[in-house]
């Protein structure tokens, strides 16, 4: 008989952790956690990181949206001046979000920050736009290629910064790869 409790799995409800250390619900995280401190907002997207599966791709989706409701307002200079603050500020705002992640649940990577998502991914839209529907879909696409598969340029930067910096980072190398692709099939 096995005395020690399975640390993969959850007695309560029979089922592995493995679900559990995804879903932010699981782990506390939720609306009231995300009200909390206007930086928490901010860094989950405005609840777009809660999604229970996919929150990278929730968030993606939240900054595409947020940029074809946005882009009837701002000018390309305004764009990148509200690019380039959000991702300063990000670095500061997520790094906040993280660290009282990491105090309220457990150690380990915070899926549900999508800060950085939404930033890059509004950076890879203005050197795209004007372009199809497609065309955005094809970024989108290839941008969460290179969020999730985590190739040698970002695990140079993971390896050696921390918190709201290697946050940030990350997804801007990811945004700079979807453009570099983009770029040689345009040409």
């Amino acid at each position: 008989m096995q005395t020690e409790l399975d640390p993969g799995r959850d007695p309560a409800a029979g089922t592995s952790n493995a679900f559990a250390a995804s879903n932010p619900m699981q782990m506390g995280l939720d609306a009231r956690f995300m009200w909390s401190h206007p930086l928490h907002a901010i860094s989950l997207g405005l609840g777009s990181g809660l999604a229970p599966v996919l929150p990278g791709a929730t968030g993606t989706l939240f900054g595409w949206a947020s940029f074809i409701i946005l882009n009837r307002y701002l000018n390309p200079l305004q764009w990148a001046v509200l690019i380039g603050i959000g991702f300063l500020a990000g670095i500061a705002i997520t790094g906040y979000t993280h660290k009282r992640i990491q105090q309220t649940t457990r150690p380990g990577p915070a899926q549900v920050i999508v800060w950085d998502h939404v930033v890059a991914f509004w950076l890879v839209l203005l050197m795209v736009t004007p372009s199809s529907f497609l065309t955005q879909l094809c970024a989108f696409l290839l941008f969460r290629f290179f969020d999730t598969v985590t190739l040698p340029p970002v695990r140079y930067y993971q390896r050696r910064l921390r918190g709201g910096t290697r946050i940030m980072v990350d997804d801007a190398i990811a945004a700079f790869l979807t453009l570099i692709v983009i770029a040689v099939w345009r040409h």
